[in-house]
């Protein structure tokens, strides 16, 4: 996809370059943008952001602590009111008591994941992950000098690991298991009692789990479809955290997603009681904090005036991907596994006979359609694979439908 040829540089680089693979979906975005700058009616369904962004009283409390000049350093775990609010979400949403001593807000989830990999992670210390899964997940393993093994998936579990995976995967190298609900790519979640097994046996090896919530609060499993023009539909509960399951899993999430806030890079991460001085030790060298008037602002998400515009937001994706889904289907698409969260699908679009890669360039070049290929999350049939992002209005997504049936019916 991206052939430029770069300047050899003037002096050796490090080995770990050599493992970490460009993200296909950001060399396709910046076609994209290129495309629409000269003069393209693009449709974006490739990036992971949420078209609504933070709501009004977000940017208020945004606003207000910039004018208070709260805009210095913070602890390096995050401002203690944010630590405290974040616990008292995970007690009045999922009736999980976390103390906030065990809260690390983070810049971003990903400032989150590398904390959580240089805490446990050794050189040549090894990770079992789903395939397919996120890119970065398995890039910033890379980064720290140990290696992921991706374990095919399918399907018939959802695409998730299972406990019989964990036990015929697990080396003499392998410490622990990172594993994401919902997923992206798939927006499948793990079921209770599928995520409890795997855990099990991750104990029983001494192993770590580090789980990816960073989707949790956009599900729904359980959810009547209902007409896009009609009320918002009552929204089945959440799925209960990971946190539920003892002390010993570590958790990340991020205000990107449910909370609109994909730029204001803030995350968290949440740690075994006796890891926490460690995780301060890394934060503060690696990070020194969270930006503070994100961390000041993010109060405000957890207010109930927030909180109400979230869970119209989270009806509004439900209404989505229920248009999407069976409108992929009517185009001869295989969505063998129907997301129960997040905002993909995950596509099977092997019958029109071009892999992924290929299919992709020519929807965007053809019928200017942004999507991203299976390459970018895996091995293990990734050229049968697309994932599609409904992460845009209704309407766009009809007009994304509309022009991708012209374009496979001309193939």
């Amino acid at each position: 996809m991206d052939t430029a040829v770069r300047p050899r540089p003037p002096y050796p680089t490090a080995a770990r370059l050599g493992v970490i693979e460009p993200f296909h979906a950001m060399a396709l975005f910046r076609r994209a943008v290129a495309l629409e700058a000269a003069g393209a009616p693009v449709i974006h369904m490739s990036l992971g952001e949420p078209d609504f962004g933070a709501p009004p009283p977000v940017t208020a409390a945004l606003d207000a602590a910039v004018k208070a000049g709260l805009t210095g350093y913070t602890p390096a775990c995050g401002i203690t009111p944010l630590r405290e609010a974040i616990a008292a979400h995970y007690a009045r949403v999922h009736g999980v008591e976390v103390a906030p001593e065990r809260i690390v807000v983070t810049a971003g989830a990903t400032g989150a994941l590398q904390l959580a990999c240089a805490l446990l992670l050794d050189v040549g210390s090894e990770v079992l992950m789903p395939d397919p899964t996120y890119p970065c997940n398995r890039h910033i393993v890379s980064a720290f000098n140990a290696t992921t093994k991706l374990i095919p998936t399918g399907p018939q579990q959802r695409f998730q690991l299972t406990a019989a995976d964990i036990a015929a995967h697990w080396g003499e190298r392998t410490r622990g298991a990172m594993l994401a609900s919902p997923s992206n790519p798939t927006g499948t979640t793990i079921e209770p009692a599928a995520l409890a097994a795997v855990l099990d046996a991750l104990r029983a090896r001494s192993g770590f789990l580090v789980f990816d919530e960073i989707y949790n609060e956009l599900t729904y499993a359980g959810l009547q479809a209902s007409a896009p023009a009609g009320p918002a539909p009552a929204l089945p509960a959440k799925p209960r955290t990971a946190l539920a399951l003892g002390d010993d899993v570590i958790v990340l999430n991020s205000f990107s997603k449910y909370f609109g806030m994909t730029g204001w890079r803030l995350g968290w991460l949440v740690v075994p009681p006796s890891l926490v001085a460690d995780v301060e030790k890394l934060a503060m060298n690696l990070f020194i904090c969270a930006p503070a008037p994100a961390q000041h602002a993010a109060l405000a998400c957890f207010a109930p005036e927030s909180i109400a515009i979230y869970e119209q937001r989270r009806a509004e994706f439900a209404r989505r991907r229920d248009y999407i889904v069976p409108a992929l289907r009517g185009l001869g698409l295989g969505v063998p596994t129907e997301p129960d969260g997040a905002f993909y699908v995950y596509a099977d679009v092997s019958r029109f006979g071009l892999p992924s890669e290929q299919l992709a360039e020519r929807l965007l070049d053809e019928a200017q359609v942004c999507l991203v290929p299976g390459m970018d999350f895996g091995v293990h049939d990734a050229d049968r694979w697309m994932r599609i992002t409904y992460s845009t209005s209704l309407e766009r997504l009809h007009e994304a439908v509309a022009r991708i049936g012209r374009f496979l019916n001309g193939l």
